[in-house]
């Protein structure tokens, strides 16, 4: 079994005391946007515990763009799912990097357990490897990728509090558990252009608004989303700029087409363009989805709409992220009243109105 031959050998986490731990590798490339940004907060208690160290962080090539210019990494490395992505010089280049010394390798598999991030930490070749003791493969006793097995809470637990309890076990901890992407100053005025171009009169509060999610059940109904957009224009003297994915046209279009206000529509951007555009608002309306997580952790107030998932374990953590979850459970019993009002609330405390 493979469990026989590569299994390392469980250490006590007090080894840590008599470590020094230069290097540190972080693997989370096996999951989405929401759940990579969920786990910024380990970056920051890692630093925090390592003050000198490096911190590398591998991430799949959706997601690694929006850890470019992070103030916790000095590394990111890009892990491409698609085989046809790799050529010879990347593969070389990941590889050489992955086996550069790392004195500490994390491995975060919160969500699920990934079979992928523990092969590549194996291959790391570091001598201590962290990871949940939760979700052991099939037939085996324990997680023995690993030699530090960070215990698994039974109760239920916020995503951010999962990513951290992997590393409180070696003494890292923060009390800021906000999720945290980096954005340029000269991407921030670039996208400050972008935005004046669309909502071209200074005085008027803007507020984006996204109406797409990858998951059916995750979308609020376009009509309400037109009618809020047309409730937040009137009482706030707001511009409002829709967003949107790349397979989102039609839906903005209806948005657009049921506002009796006029709105904006912003082009297709990147996730670092779309990053630097939500730093500039005031106010971001959205669904449970994953730039949900990209507006927090560029700091932006925002209101998320929740129906199946539970936003008690999935909210972007901190007061400055509301969201609104409807009867049953569902989106389609989110009012559009009760919306507005919870933009009102976070604009009022924000200072905005």
């Amino acid at each position: 079994m493979l469990e026989e031959h590569i299994g390392l050998v469980p250490l006590d986490p007090a080894v840590m005391d008599n470590r020094g731990v230069h290097r540190i590798l972080v693997i989370r490339q096996h999951d989405q946007l929401g759940d990579l940004l969920l786990s910024t907060p380990v970056l920051r208690a890692l630093k925090s515990r390592f003050p000198a160290s490096q911190i590398t962080m591998i991430a799949r090539a959706y997601t690694a763009v929006v850890l470019e210019n992070h103030p916790f990494i000095d590394e990111v490395l890009t892990f491409h799912e698609d085989i046809r992505r790799w050529t010879p010089q990347k593969f070389i280049h990941f590889k050489k990097r992955l086996r550069s010394g790392f004195d500490l390798t994390v491995v975060l598999n919160t969500v699920s357990h990934s079979l992928s991030s523990d092969i590549l930490a194996y291959l790391s070749r570091s001598a201590l490897v962290l990871g949940s003791e939760h979700m052991p493969f099939g037939g085996c006793k324990r997680n023995f990728f690993y030699n530090l097995l960070a215990p698994y809470a039974a109760e239920q637990r916020h995503q951010t509090e999962r990513n951290l309890d992997i590393v409180r076990i070696i003494g890292a901890d923060t009390n800021d558990v906000r999720e945290i992407a980096g954005v340029a100053e000269d991407e921030k005025a670039k996208a400050a252009t972008l935005i004046r171009s669309l909502v071209k009169d200074t005085g008027k509060t803007v507020i984006g608004m996204h109406p797409g999610a990858g998951k059916p059940e995750n979308r609020w109904p376009a009509a309400k989303f037109a009618a809020a957009g047309d409730l937040l224009c009137d009482q706030f003297n707001a511009g409002v700029i829709l967003f949107r994915g790349p397979r989102e046209q039609l839906l903005v279009d209806e948005v657009a087409g049921r506002m009796k206000n006029p709105c904006a529509v912003a082009p297709v951007m990147s996730l670092r363009d779309l990053a630097a555009a939500f730093s500039q608002l005031t106010l971001f309306l959205c669904n449970d989805t994953g730039v949900m997580h990209l507006a927090a952790a560029v700091g932006t107030p925002l209101v998320a709409i929740f129906g199946p998932t539970d936003p008690a374990f999935w909210k972007p953590p901190g007061s400055a992220f509301v969201a609104v979850r409807g009867r049953e459970n569902t989106v389609m019993h989110v009012t559009v009243k009760a919306v507005v009002k919870a933009c009102r609330d976070l604009l009022k405390s924000n200072g905005r109105i």
